[in-house]
């Protein structure tokens, strides 16, 4: 939606019809997303609100959730509260703490005579729900690290609306929501823009605790609200803080405490900045050695709460109704927090997951860095959550049902790419690679693979895709792109042969830190440049990079001189060590390790000539389509037979 045409909101929000004629409007020239409701599947209500319900489903089967926020009955309330919703979207969509507005669907009642039309909002869901309920389930488990960074989070999130001239004026632990250890800001429906709020009259529509104490105050509930009155709201940093409500609790930070405080005071002009407020939990974060409260409490001392509104017997019945509702709230207070039963950190708290999916992209991304096949890379993934004592099924599951960030959608894609815990399947990892690849260079370099590889991978071969999608994540500074790159300029895959190209990116993906890069750009000084002193130093790079090509040919530059004295013993020394590192490879079934090891066997180099080991290794090599493979081992195979020659094969 953000780069769509302009609608013109505000003169559509006299009345419901003009309302709805703004969104019939909007759907009909794409404007905004619409959604086939009759797509829907496993609808499931999981939360209401004062103006409908939201439900939880799937979007035409597939296996992650939207969100639909359905309201009551379209009237004028309602359908401005639609409009209201997507107007403050549009200005804040960008940002990782705001909830997404993904567009709109519409229910048509099969009832002939009910032939009503209720809009639903179709939004990004969250699986930790309300904060509230987030903190009474997880607070034990949180450490101040975690307590700071959601505050922070909250902090930024508010502070972007302020910068784009919104407030919410109804914050608090019930519409502030989880997702994956991150904070959610949702209902923008109630927010008005800081120009409007001067000629606004406010009613007090918030929960008590979060009320502006200005607005309570005030018989009249008539008020000048600013940015300053979201601070007041922040007072659910002490919520965050404790678990709990206003009540100082031993072991609380000085400095938060501090802070929350003077977000409560009773005059706005003496609350800190939105700006303050963030930059002062940066430092908090950054901060090792914060000081912590350490006043003692009695067992028979209360700590006073603090009262959010002093009530009387002779108020009048409004304000009893408050009275009701804080003494209702208070009683909140008094459930114990820190009597709950412990959560499995790694059951519970999103962040352990989070933690490691970034690790296994990590170990991804270094893998293929240095040029390890996909068998390796999948039981290399299987170890790593082995020594993590973590199932990787219960990885797969988590991810499958968190497909609301770019990296947990390409690790499922990854998954159906290997077959890890999933039936190998490379339509559904193309489907989910090029869903995210405009803002994923593994994404990007993973669909141009597909391309690449076409028939045996799940799509149509399609060489120049491939060379698209690898320039793509390239001019990104991905480095293994940057090498796939120069090897399609190298060999003219799907562009025009052009060696001083391919020899640019490869210098570029070595500069980057890629050692097979390094290796390739070193070849090229070799047979190419004929430039064999940068050639010796570039293998010896890349050796020292502990890769096992770069290992054997730093070898062959020993042997035969190549930019450097012969050494036959350091030569023999480095081949030794390059079989070993092909042997572990090619057991697990590097296919390019297999060939390699084929070879040393052939020409004896760190081992043993064995021509039946040699051809051994082709063939395994070979069985997995490898070309240069195959075409050696029909040599070999010919050279053998012509020999005459039957060598046992050693085990």
């Amino acid at each position: 939606m953000g780069n769509a045409k302009k609608v013109e909101y505000n003169q559509y929000t006299e009345n419901s019809d003009e309302c709805i004629k703004w969104i019939e409007e909007a759907i009909d020239k794409e404007y905004l997303n619409y959604y086939e409701y009759k797509h829907f599947s496993n609808v499931e209500e999981i939360g209401f609100g004062a103006f409908g319900k939201v439900f939880r489903a799937n979007w035409k089967n597939s296996e992650n959730y939207l969100a639909l926020k359905s309201f009551f009955n379209i009237n004028n309330v309602t359908a401005k509260e639609i409009v209201h919703e997507l107007k403050h979207q549009r200005k804040v969509d960008f940002h990782s703490n705001v909830i997404r507005v993904h567009g709109i669907t519409k229910f048509e009642s099969e009832n002939k005579i009910d032939q009503t039309k209720n809009y639903l909002l179709v939004m990004e869901y969250a699986d930790g729900g309300a904060l509230r309920n987030y903190l009474k389930k997880n607070f034990t488990c949180l450490t101040w690290d975690d307590k700071f960074n959601l505050a922070y989070q909250l902090a930024c999130a508010v502070l972007c609306l302020h910068v784009e001239g919104i407030i919410h004026r109804d914050l608090h632990s019930c519409n502030i929501l989880i997702h994956q250890n991150t904070i959610k800001l949702a209902d923008f429906g109630l927010s008005k823009r800081i120009e409007e709020t001067s000629k606004s009259r406010s009613k007090l529509l918030g929960m008590v605790p979060y009320i502006d104490p200005k607005r309570l105050l005030n018989s009249n509930n008539v008020i000048e609200l600013n940015e300053k009155s979201d601070k007041n709201d922040l007072r659910l940093m002490y919520e965050i803080s404790q678990g709990q409500r206003e009540k100082v609790i031993p072991n609380t930070p000085d400095d938060y405490v501090n802070l929350y405080t003077e977000c409560w005071n009773g005059e706005p002009d003496n609350r800190p900045s939105m700006h303050e407020v963030v930059e002062r939990l940066k430092t908090f974060i950054s901060n090792s050695n914060i000081q912590t409260n350490h006043h003692q409490q009695n067992d028979n001392t209360k700590v006073k709460r603090i009262q959010p509104l002093n009530t009387t017997s002779d108020e009048n019945s409004s304000n009893k109704g408050w009275s009701q509702m804080i003494q209702m709230l208070q009683n909140l207070d008094s459930i114990d927090i820190y009597n709950t039963n412990k959560v499995n950190p790694m059951k519970s708290p999103k962040k352990d997951f989070n933690m490691i999916v970034n690790e296994i992209i990590d170990l991804i991304s270094n893998e293929l860095n240095e040029n390890k096949e996909g068998k390796v890379i999948r039981q290399n993934i299987l170890n790593y959550l082995k020594n993590l004592n973590v199932d990787s099924k219960d990885v797969y599951n988590w991810i499958l049902n968190n497909q609301n960030d770019s990296d947990f959608i390409f690790l499922l894609g990854y998954f159906y790419y290997l077959g890890i815990e999933t039936k190998q399947n490379l339509k559904k990892a193309f489907s989910l690679f090029i869903g995210i690849e405009e803002n994923h260079m593994l994404a990007q370099y993973h669909v141009g693979i597909i391309y690449q590889f076409g028939y045996r991978h799940g799509v149509a071969k399609d060489d120049k895709e491939a060379f698209r999608y690898f320039k793509k994540a390239a001019k990104g500074g991905y480095a293994v792109s940057q090498l796939d790159v120069g090897y399609c300029y190298a060999i003219g895959l799907g562009t025009k042969k052009d060696l001083k190209k391919a020899f640019h990116w490869y210098e570029k993906s070595a500069n980057n830190g890629n050692i097979v890069a390094i290796y390739d750009l070193a070849l090229m000084c070799k047979d190419i440049n004929k430039d064999y002193d940068r050639a010796f130093e570039l293998f010896k790079k890349s050796a020292e990079g502990k890769y096992s090509h770069g290992i054997m040919m730093l070898g062959r530059c020993y042997d035969n001189g190549i930019g450097t004295k012969i050494d036959k013993q350091k030569a023999n020394e480095l081949y030794q060590r390059a079989v070993k590192m092909y042997q572990k490879a090619a057991r697990s079934g590097d296919a390019v390790a297999q060939y390699y090891l084929a070879y040393m066997y052939k020409n004896g180099k760190g081992v043993n000539k064995n021509i039946d080991e040699a051809i051994y290794w082709y063939k395994q090599s070979a069985d997995q389509k490898y070309k240069d493979a195959q075409d050696k081992l029909k040599k070999l195979e010919k050279l053998k037979k012509r020999e005459g020659k039957c060598l046992c094969r050693i085990v």
